[in-house]
Parts: C-alpha cells; sequence; structure tokens
C-alpha cells in the first residue's frame, strides 16, 4: 500500500483540523480579517473536548484494518 501513508483517513490530524473548520463555520460570523480569524481559531481549538480528539486517536487501529481490507481503497472515515 504506496498511497495510504499519505491519505488523510490515516492521518489524524486532518479530522482534528477538519473538527475546527467546522466549529468556525457553525459557531462564528466570517472573520473580517485575518487576526479575527487567528483569533476564532484558538478560542476554537481550545473548547474542543479532549474526549473528541482522544477518539480520533483510538479509531486509528480500526482505520488502519478498514484499509487495509479495502487493500487502501476508501474507507468510511
Amino acid at each position: 500500500m504506496d498511497w495510504p501513508a499519505n491519505s488523510p483517513d490515516m492521518n489524524p490530524i486532518e479530522h482534528a483540523w477538519d473538527m475546527l473548520g467546522r466549529r468556525v463555520r457553525e459557531n462564528h460570523a466570517p472573520p473580517a480579517n485575518l487576526q479575527q480569524l487567528l483569533v476564532l481559531f484558538q478560542q476554537e481549538w481550545q473548547a474542543i473536548p479532549q474526549a473528541d480528539l482522544v477518539t480520533i486517536v483510538h479509531s486509528m487501529r480500526d482505520r488502519c484494518n478498514e484499509c487495509r481490507q479495502n487493500r487502501g481503497g476508501y474507507t468510511h472515515y
């Protein structure tokens, strides 16, 4: 499996970034400038429950198994 190691499905930080982006979009009006965006990201990052991040990390075994079963193809993650 040459490609799956580079797959976003196999990288937990990609899912954390997605979670962060969704939280910013759902909870705030679009920022007026880059500084406001930075503040929003920092606030929302601090507000993400640690349990959500732990869940992402703990799902890696299942992600790897599903990726292997699908021979590097798509997973449901």
